[in-house]
C-alpha cells in the first residue's frame, strides 16, 4: 500500500528527469559536443551522488511548509507532476520546485490549513534569485574564461577542443550533482513529512534520485533540445559557460537549503551569454513562452491539487 501511495512521487520524479534534469546537459547537447548517450550516463551518476549526500537539507525545507498525509502528499506530487508532464510535452522548460509548491498551497486552500509563510516567502524569493543570479554569474564567467580561452586556443586547435569537451563534461557533471543535491526534495519532500514508511532522509533522497534519473533516460531529449539549441545560439565555449553557471547556482541554493529550478537557473545563464552577445541573438518567441510557462506552472499545478482533492473528498464521503 506504502509503494502504491509513494507512485505519485515516482512519477513528478519521472517528470523533473524529463523535464529539469534534462538542462545540466541540454546546451552540451544542443551544440553536439556531448552526445546524448554520454550525457545520461553523467546526469544519472552524478544525480544520485548529489542527492544522497546533500539533498536532505532541501528535502527539510519542502517537508516543513505543511503537514501531510500520505493522501494529500500524494495529490501534491501527482498535480505537480501531471503538469510538468504537460509543459514537457511542450518543450517547455519549467520549474518543478514551482509546480509542488504551488501544489501544496492548492490543498492547502481545500484544508484549510496554514502554510509556513516564512518558508515560502523564502523560497518565493529564490524563484527570482535564481535566474537572475544564473544570468549575472554567466556573465562573469564568460569574460574570466573567455581571457583564458583567446590568448590559447589558437594554439592548438584540436588540443583546446578537446579540453573543452571535457569541461563540458566535468561541467554538466557537476551540474547533475547540484540537480540531485537540490531537486530531488521537490519528488519526495512532501512524504518525507508524513513519517510514512519511517524511511530515513538518505532513503528518500535516493528513491527520489532514481526517480529522476528513469524520466532522463526515457523523455528528456526534447526539452533539452529547447534550451540547449533554441532560445541563444550557442558555440561549445559559452555551452561551457551556461551550464557552469548554472550549476554553481543551483549548488549554492542547495547549501541554502531552498529547492530551485535548473530551468531557470540554465535560462538565466544562457540569457547571460546572450546579454554579452547582444539581445538580438535571443530568440524573443522561445523566451516568450518559457516565461509563460514559469508563470503558468504554480497557478495551473496549484489548481490542479485543489481540484482533485475536492473529488477525492466527495469520492470518500
Amino acid at each position: 500500500m506504502i509503494w502504491g501511495w509513494l507512485s505519485g512521487s515516482v512519477f513528478l520524479g519521472w517528470s523533473l528527469g524529463s523535464n529539469d534534469a534534462s538542462n545540466v546537459f541540454g546546451t552540451a547537447v544542443g551544440t553536439k559536443t556531448i552526445n546524448f548517450r554520454t550525457a545520461v550516463i553523467c546526469i544519472c551518476i552524478f544525480c544520485i551522488l548529489g542527492a544522497v549526500l546533500e539533498g536532505t537539507h532541501c528535502i527539510e525545507t519542502i517537508s516543513k511548509l505543511t503537514t501531510q498525509s500520505i493522501q494529500t502528499a500524494f495529490i501534491v506530487s501527482t498535480a505537480a507532476a501531471l503538469t510538468v508532464t504537460v509543459m514537457t510535452i511542450l518543450k517547455l522548460p519549467v520549474s518543478t520546485s514551482q509546480a509542488v509548491v504551488g501544489a501544496i498551497i492548492g490543498i492547502s486552500f481545500v484544508l484549510r490549513q496554514p502554510i509556513d509563510t516564512h518558508g515560502l516567502k523564502k523560497v518565493v524569493a529564490c524563484w527570482v534569485g535564481t535566474p537572475v543570479g544564473s544570468m549575472f554569474i554567466s556573465v562573469i564567467l564568460y569574460y574570466f574564461f573567455g581571457f583564458f580561452w583567446n590568448r590559447f586556443a589558437h594554439r592548438n586547435i584540436q588540443f583546446m577542443d578537446n579540453l573543452l569537451k571535457f569541461g563540458l563534461i566535468v561541467a554538466g557533471s557537476y551540474g547533475a550533482y547540484a540537480l540531485g543535491a537540490n531537486n530531488v526534495a521537490n519528488v519526495t519532500g512532501v512524504f518525507a513529512g508524513t513519517g510514512m514508511g519511517n524511511f530515513s532522509a538518505v532513503t528518500w533522497a535516493l528513491i527520489g534520485a532514481l526517480s529522476i534519473c528513469f524520466g532522463v533516460v526515457t523523455y528528456s531529449r526534447n526539452v533539452m533540445m529547447t534550451v540547449g539549441a533554441n532560445l541563444v545560439p550557442l558555440n561549445p565555449f559559452t555551452a561551457f559557460i551556461a551550464v557552469m553557471s548554472e550549476a554553481v547556482t543551483v549548488h549554492i541554493y542547495a547549501q541554502v537549503g531552498v529547492p530551485v529550478s535548473t530551468s531557470q537557473a540554465i535560462v538565466g545563464a544562457v540569457l547571460g551569454i546572450g546579454l554579452v552577445k547582444g539581445m538580438r541573438s535571443v530568440n524573443n518567441k522561445v523566451l516568450f513562452g518559457i516565461a509563460v510557462g514559469w508563470i503558468s506552472t504554480p497557478i495551473i499545478a496549484g489548481l490542479t491539487a485543489f481540484f482533485a482533492y475536492k473529488f477525492y473528498l466527495s469520492f470518500i464521503a
